[in-house]
């Protein structure tokens, strides 16, 4: 997709490493202007370094996501730089990588409350923040997207008790900016990676002994994809004439890879793990031999994933009982 994108003015938050800067990469190839933002200045301009070497501009802004003042500031710059042009907003900053790592096997209840504030300044407050002062810019323009960078942690439990109340919200915000966004013809949607071979999870695979990271290594080595899946995920939807069909919605990696046609940076297809061949291929890998002969297209239902995680109880039938019956 090299030069769809050429003209295009994008900000992504978090981008020093990681997810970000893999998103960065692909906008940058695309033709984009891309600020890339962090909170340390030497990781960023290292990553402003690979990102410009992808063809396009690259503009690090050293900026905490959490602190309100900061984010107004880079708005306010890229307004005056770009003649008030924002095409695309992506929400990635995330400060709770290194409090993921740290007491990963302790309840909540045995952890420090700060917790909270260290998985959702940033990743949470910080993407509401992000989406007042970026929406400011599209909806006069009547155009734009934004994304929020989210995980299945908002389906399931998944880390701690603030990681997945964070991811959940997350979802649930870019619903309803949705729902305010649509009428100015700015989409808003959340996106899932799948397991990403970050720098993170890879150090933390090969040096954190917990049950729990011993097991992501094996999986993260066989069914891992590239930061760069989430860049091609928005550079996808950047360019889709039709993306406000996706407005309001949770996207999974693997559904735009097949929906644009994509594979990974090292032409690996993107693991669907709502594929029903895969998740069984990788539940019992000593039978994958019989599983292989499953479409890797047939996934479990998307409604059957809301069912899943439904709030609402379901009760069994129960007899009616007699209000009068039960008076003493």
């Amino acid at each position: 997709m090299a030069g769809a994108l050429s003209g295009h003015v994008c900000v992504v938050t978090g981008a020093s490493r990681g997810i970000g800067k893999g998103i960065a990469l692909q906008l940058s190839e695309a033709g984009a202007t891309v600020y890339i933002t962090a909170r340390g200045r030497e990781t960023l301009d290292r990553a402003a370094a690979e990102v410009r070497g992808r063809g396009g501009k690259c503009v690090p802004v050293v900026c905490d996501s959490s602190r309100e003042e900061e984010v107004a500031a880079l708005f306010e710059r890229v307004q005056k730089e770009q003649g008030g042009r924002l095409d695309v907003l992506v929400n990635n900053a995330f400060s709770g990588i290194s409090a993921i790592a740290g007491d990963v096997d302790l309840p909540f209840w045995e952890r420090s409350p700060s917790l909270w504030d260290q998985m959702n300044n940033a990743g949470l407050r910080g993407h509401y923040l992000c989406a007042v002062y970026g929406a400011r810019l599209m909806v006069p323009a009547g155009r734009g997207l934004i994304v929020i960078i989210s995980s299945a942690g908002g389906l399931r439990y998944l880390f701690d008790v603030p990681y997945g109340v964070g991811k959940a919200a997350c979802d649930r915000m870019a619903a309803d900016c949705a729902v305010e966004l649509r009428p100015f013809g700015v989409a808003c949607m959340a996106l899932w990676p799948g397991l990403v071979r970050t720098e993170f999870v890879m150090e933390q695979a090969e040096q954190n002994q917990s049950p729990y990271f011993q097991k992501l290594k094996e999986r993260v080595r066989i069914n891992g994809e590239s930061p760069e899946v989430s860049g091609k995920c928005v550079v996808g939807l950047a360019s889709d004439p039709h993306v406000m069909r996706h407005s309001g919605k949770v996207l999974l990696s693997a559904d735009l890879a097949r929906l644009y046609k994509f594979k990974d940076v090292d032409g690996r297809e993107v693991f669907n793990y709502t594929s029903i061949r895969d998740m069984l291929m990788e539940a019992m890998p000593k039978m994958s031999f019989l599983f292989h002969l499953i479409p890797g297209f047939i996934t479990i239902p998307k409604w059957a994933l809301a069912l899943y995680g439904s709030k609402f109880a379901v009760y069994p039938p129960l007899q009616p009982v007699s209000l009068e019956a039960t008076k003493t």
